[in-house]
């Protein structure tokens, strides 16, 4: 779908993009430049060449404080570390990579915000793994200190639940509004480049109806990226997972819907089928064949047997959340 296209489809229906507390006005934008996507300037990977590009006249001299990992190898936790550490040649490493890659952050929020689409945005939340580190919130916080001083009336902010978990719960704004008068829980499933995360999200939906104190009671992942599986051996795992948490929300006698949320990266068609967009997922994903159609081929309708079902349906919905790139 093109930024400036908007389709407005059905509750619960593939790829829709009016939602019961939200309209869509826009995702997966491809502006480009001179190196290929826009985005990619702003990537996680991006950081890390950043990163690497900086320690480089030190490694030839053997002054890196990082030691002689790729930043690649180098973690989360290992770079908040020597954000704050003793030794200041670390720190101030770490310190110049938020400088530049903040910069980079707000060249693209600046073109982004330039679109039609994104004309009057007033707030901007980031999320994703970057986003799970004190490095990641201090370069958000910088870019919104970049965007303010040039006179961008936007805020930028971490986004409020964990990045975990985040997607999964995001799932919960796909549903039909029956599914929290007679179910207390969904199936999430949050599907990325590198990780496939599926949940059991509690809608605690009597206590605050806009969603907003709903949380994840069990999650599973697994890190497709270490086995490149072809697409039908994801979805078989995919299932699998999915198996396991409708046996433990069973067990915990949850009232789980007859519903699946995916949020999945791409262009999704009402037909559940991936328009573009998908070339990180694991497998050949940008077919015509439909996310119903490769569920059901596994039979996944068939041991799926979901208690307290007040309302007349077969079988559980499918509805492909559309994530920006």
């Amino acid at each position: 779908m093109a930024e400036d296209i908007v389709t407005t489809t059905g509750i619960a229906r593939h790829g829709a993009t009016r939602l019961p507390s939200v309209d869509l006005d826009s995702f997966n934008v491809e502006l480009k430049d001179d190196d290929g996507f826009l985005g990619d300037r702003a990537s996680k990977g991006a950081f890390r060449e950043i990163l690497d590009t900086l320690r480089k006249p030190l490694k030839k001299n053997g002054d890196d404080p990082l030691g002689s990992k790729s930043a690649e190898a180098i973690g989360k936790n290992a770079l908040d570390e020597a954000l704050v550490g003793d030794d200041i040649h670390a720190s101030a490493l770490v310190h110049g990579a938020i400088e530049e890659f903040a910069q980079e952050l707000a060249y693209v929020t600046r073109r982004f915000l330039k679109t039609k689409a994104w004309a009057d945005t007033e707030r901007i939340v980031v999320g994703g793994g970057f986003r799970q580190s004190r490095v990641g919130e201090l370069t958000i916080a910088r870019t919104d200190i970049i965007l303010k001083a040039e006179d961008f009336k936007v805020d930028l902010i971490p986004i409020r639940f964990h990045p975990d978990e985040a997607g999964l719960i995001g799932c919960l704004h796909l549903a039909p509004s029956w599914i929290f008068e007679a179910h207390d829980s969904i199936l999430g499933v949050d599907i990325g480049g590198t990780n496939i995360r599926c949940g059991l999200v509690e809608t605690r939906w009597k206590r605050a109806p806009d969603l907003s104190k709903a949380s994840v009671w069990k999650s599973e992942l697994w890190r497709h990226a270490d086995d490149e599986p072809t697409r039908e051996g994801a979805v078989k795992r995919l299932v699998k997972m999915i198996k396991g948490l409708i046996a433990a929300a069973d067990a915990e006698g949850l009232k789980l819907a007859p519903f699946i949320g995916i949020a999945c990266p791409g262009v999704i068609n009402e037909d559940g089928s991936i328009a573009k967009g998908a070339q990180n997922l694991p497998g050949n994903w940008e077919s015509r064949i439909s996310w119903t159609i490769i569920l059901k081929s596994i039979n996944v309708f068939g041991w799926l047997r979901l208690p307290n079902l007040t309302v007349p349906r077969l079988f559980p919905t499918f509805a492909c959340l559309p994530t920006p790139s």
